[in-house]
């Protein structure tokens, strides 16, 4: 699924002109590419924010008034420390015919039947660092944890695949356990 943001071309700016850039409901960001110039943006924070509680994964489709759009990928963003507002955002452009690297949101399904038992669950790692063609790329990786006891764990190499993606993650790094309280 790809979701659309309007965006526009910003100036670079000093600290106190993004803040006020951010106070007009503006979120600053940056387009990374490969082989041109990163671009300065903003875009809509309300609607970046809406989008990151429904889930935030997939292809984004950034417009711009009259030159076209961009599909990108989700890279990175920074919140405030005390505050949680969203400061920045930073965007991948991605080429159909190039093979990228980005981090799946992994979503755990269903409760731990450890958990009955007294468990609790800890979650180490909530994405998994692939390479592919974008039209390889899952949204998002969901695994059923409804069956882990206490003591079991949930590893990268748990996560299923298509045979045209490659994992960059390590095999045993921890994306969930059920452990004793």
């Amino acid at each position: 699924m790809t979701t659309r943001f309007q965006a526009e071309p910003r100036v670079p700016l000093n600290s106190s002109g993004l803040r006020e850039l951010r106070r007009s409901g503006r979120l600053p960001g940056v387009i990374f590419r490969k082989h041109a110039e990163n671009e300065r943006i903003h875009i809509s924070a309300t609607q970046f924010q809406k989008w990151l509680k429904q889930g935030g994964s997939g292809f984004i489709e950034l417009y711009f008034e009259g030159e076209g759009s961009l599909t990108v990928l989700l890279e990175d963003f920074q919140r405030d420390p005390v505050t949680r507002d969203l400061l920045h955002v930073d965007f991948q452009q991605v080429q159909m015919g190039e093979r990228i690297r980005t981090k799946i949101p992994v979503k755990f399904k269903g409760t731990p039947i450890g958990t009955k038992e007294g468990g609790v669950v800890q979650i180490q790692c909530s994405a998994i660092e692939v390479e592919a063609l974008p039209r390889h790329l899952p949204d998002v990786v969901e695994l059923d944890i409804s069956t882990m006891g206490i003591g079991e764990t949930l590893y990268v190499k748990d996560a299923e695949f298509a045979s045209e993606v490659t994992v960059i993650s390590e095999a045993h790094e921890f994306l969930l356990s059920v452990v004793k309280p």
